[in-house]
């Protein structure tokens, strides 16, 4: 494995797992629920209205009564205070009543902290259903069994005040499994993660543009107070020590075993750092994560995640069933042993695992050309560590091996179909002979060719339909000219620079950096267009130039028809545009036409807005607001002609969103409705858009 660059030396990012500093609260105190400093992961849970607080503060006096045996461990002891204190805490909260909502859109969803039934079992409390929660919308946190034995569940607010910087919050020991999340609550949790990872890409971006515009133009102030990178400085290490600063890494709170919620199995990540983030593994360089011993019940490490990514001669990996070596007993830059491994730290920690029967979430990283950092890190699901042993490796000194199998019943592993999908785009055919309706529905319209696959019914309805690969315009679109210039676009002879005419139009900053990738979403971009002199490889031709993924449109069972990639889509990267016959709203109202084969673009939320938003770093950061954009009277007809686009589904969590673009005519009534990723998106994930119609069906 490639060591890893050097490290930014002006931030602290708090790689280390860190001791739990709060005191620990004997019985009788209290302490105010406080949701300062713990990130915007977990919102604290509602007060429930209907539990009486003073019915509550009867439970205290009877904690007080329960002690352990005279022979019971102390851990018993430990928790029965845990447990006093935070229903104290809770019960102090209801009766200020402090409210902080749980779930975003879940109507009726509340938890309530109370003691857990078996809390003289060495479990001291569990989020459950509050009684007024409605039936299925809520999320079940519970105490890990058997693995601390007497660890409890710390319920710990975690809304974060951003107006001023905050002292990193250390990590927390507290484990936690959630054991099953609601569809609503899952929705929340993903914006929660999807949030994190928009801050994270955009401050990475915006950081290297900065540097960009410094050294082209170094007499311009920045307009935002953005630390100096340095000449070997890394963007994506800045921008995470950037968030760290400002208590935004999630999960901190809590060490969450088995699954995270937001995070899915196949989820791709570009630098190791994010998986830091977004708390899936929190160390910036050991391949094993684990809580110490020190900061566990028992006095025994605890793993929680491991990744593989070829640094081990000795590993084996077969997919469901892994062979990983342990940790220690190598040279940097070496795969190979140099002394033998000892069984401590994360080598004992996956020991327990064993012993305890926890499972590991594991990362799969390898080297690819489609990311920027040159590595791709891969959520492949849970594991069983099933045996582990001591053997001598192949460069002869002693290995600690550990043999984990994948937990039946997950989705496909995520390192398996970014393998299939480089087999599909070599030999579609050849991998799957069966089910292929078209292997380019566009007849050569588009860039790259489009796949019409269904291996479930006999539906043929793609193939009803012309294909228009750039939507069609009235003649009156074109009949608005003289926006600006007197008509002209850029003069620029080669590629458009920062005091462009294009990019005065947009604001002063140009939309998007030099891998086509968006900056920052806008009401409307004026891309470099027909009037331009600028050649096409100029870096605000972008949306214009077509598909740049090879796109498949595929019959869903739980979607009917949808699209998926067959290539990695970055975030902010242009996927497609949505195209049909443009019609004005004289022309609906005198044709009389409506039905479903209308797309509006009035109806889509504003979803750009989220696209390079860093206020949570920069409270002081506004979205942008110019260019205006006049109100969306028009719609587009995909009833007869369409392309791939008219087959996304609706999703209120969506991983593309619309932005608006003119580039070949410049009435801003009539913009280009064109597509870009919110997310990272895998090969072979179905494409999901907001149309702003709540659960309808729509473009199927």
């Amino acid at each position: 494995m490639d060591p890893p660059d050097p490290p930014i030396t002006f931030l602290d990012l708090n790689q280390a797992p860190h001791p739990l500093i709060s005191p620990k609260l004997e019985p009788g105190e209290r302490q105010e629920p406080s949701n300062a400093g713990n990130g915007p992961g977990f919102p604290l849970p509602s007060p429930n209205p209907h539990i009486d607080p003073f019915l509550l503060a009867d439970l205290l006096p009877r904690l007080r009564r329960i002690t352990p045996a005279p022979d019971g461990d102390k851990l018993v002891a430990d928790d029965l205070r845990r447990a006093e204190s935070y229903l104290a805490s809770y019960v102090d909260g209801l009766r200020r009543r402090l409210a902080f909502p749980f779930g975003a859109g879940a109507a009726g969803s509340s938890t309530a902290i109370v003691p857990a039934p078996d809390a003289a079992a060495g479990s001291s409390t569990a989020i459950v259903p509050a009684p007024d929660a409605a039936a299925g919308s809520a999320t079940a946190i519970v105490p890990v069994p058997d693995a601390a034995a007497g660890s409890s569940t710390a319920i710990v607010p975690a809304v974060a005040d951003l107006a001023s910087p905050k002292k990193k919050k250390p990590r927390s020991a507290e484990m936690v499994r959630v054991s099953s999340v609601a569809a609503a609550d899952q929705i929340y949790f993903r914006d929660i993660v999807r949030r994190a990872r928009i801050t994270f890409e955009s401050l990475r971006h915006l950081l290297r543009r900065a540097e960009e515009r410094t050294e082209a133009a170094p007499w311009r102030t920045p307009p935002l107070p953005l630390p100096p990178l340095g000449r070997r400085a890394r963007a994506d290490l800045a921008a995470a020590g950037m968030m760290n600063h400002r208590n935004l890494w999630l999960n901190r709170d809590r060490r969450i075993i088995g699954s995270i919620p937001g995070i899915e199995i196949g989820d791709v990540f570009f630098y190791r750092v994010e998986l830091c983030v977004v708390g899936l593994h929190g160390q910036m360089q050991a391949g094993i994560d684990y809580v110490p011993a020190s900061q566990t019940g028992t006095g025994e490490p605890i793993a929680t995640s491991i990744i593989v990514s070829g640094g081990y001669e000795d590993d084996d990996d077969r997919g469901d069933v892994l062979i990983y070596t342990g940790h220690g007993g190598r040279e940097k830059r070496d795969a190979r042993q140099s002394v033998d491994q000892e069984l401590k730290a994360g080598n004992l920690a996956l020991k327990h695992s064993v012993d305890y029967g926890i499972e590991i979430r594991v990362i799969r990283g390898s080297k690819s050309d489609c990311s920027p950092s040159g590595k791709v890190y891969v959520y492949d699901g849970l594991y069983k560590v099933v045996d582990c042993w001591n053997d001598a490796g192949k460069s002869g000194f002693g290995v600690y091996k550990y043999k984990l199998v994948r937990i039946e019943g997950q989705q496909m592993m995520g390192s398996y179909m970014l393998k299939l999908a480089v087999e599909l785009k070599t030999n579609p055919l050849g991998v799957r002979p069966v089910g292929y309706l078209s292997l380019d529905i566009s007849n050569g319209k588009e860039t790259l060719p489009v796949f019409i696959f269904n291996d479930i019914d006999d539906d043929k309805e793609t193939l009803l339909f012309e294909y228009l690969a750039h939507p069609f315009y009235p003649s009156c679109v074109f009949n608005r000219r003289g926006w600006v210039d007197g008509g002209r676009g850029c003069q620029c002879a080669s590629n458009c620079s920062f005091d462009c005419s294009c990019a005065r139009r947009n604001g002063g900053e140009f939309a998007y950096d030099g891998n086509g990738l968006l900056l920052k979403g806008k009401p409307l971009i004026y891309e470099c267009g027909t009037l331009c002199q600028c050649p096409m490889s100029c870096r605000n031709r972008v949306s214009q130039k077509g598909v740049r993924n090879q796109l498949e449109v595929f019959r869903s069972r739980e979607t009917g028809w949808g699209v998926r990639s067959l290539d990695f889509i970055r975030a902010g990267a242009f996927v497609c545009e949505f195209s049909g016959v443009v019609l004005t709203k004289e022309q609906l109202e005198i044709f009389k036409i409506g039905g479903d084969g209308l797309i509006h673009p009035s109806r889509f939320p504003g979803r750009w807005m989220q696209w390079g938003d860093i206020s949570d770093v920069f409270p002081d950061y506004t979205p942008p607001s110019f260019p205006s954009l006049p109100e969306l009277s028009f719609s587009i007809d995909v009833s007869r002609m369409r392309n791939a686009a008219c087959y996304l589904s609706h999703s209120c969590s969506p991983n593309v969103f619309v932005q608006f673009v003119l580039y070949d005519h410049y009435n801003e009534s009539y913009p280009h409705l064109m597509i870009f990723a919110m997310e990272n998106i895998p090969p072979l994930t179905e494409l999901s858009i907001d149309y702003g119609v709540g659960d309808e069906s729509v473009g199927s």
